[in-house]
């Protein structure tokens, strides 16, 4: 099971980044656990400086963008 960390304050960036990733998730058919990160302090343990930002078990992935379903695709696989 993959682990889909949100990085971000809860922004309209960062819901969208998180249904992106949901969106991702559903079609690639994966198991997965959506956290959603949004206290300055947890996000700057990420190294992440601008929000929105995307983790994939721990790993940073996107940072400051919103990231199309197709682009999450990819990182997830």
């Amino acid at each position: 099971m993959k682990k889909i960390q949100i990085l971000g304050t809860g922004c309209p960036k960062c819901k969208k980044l998180a249904e992106n990733a949901e969106a991702a998730a559903k079609e690639l058919g994966m198991e997965y656990e959506l956290e959603k990160i949004t206290k300055i302090s947890d996000i700057m343990k990420f190294g992440v400086m601008i929000t929105p930002g995307l983790a994939v078990d721990g790993k940073v992935k996107v940072v400051g963008k919103v990231a199309s379903i197709e682009e999450l695709k990819e990182m997830l696989k």
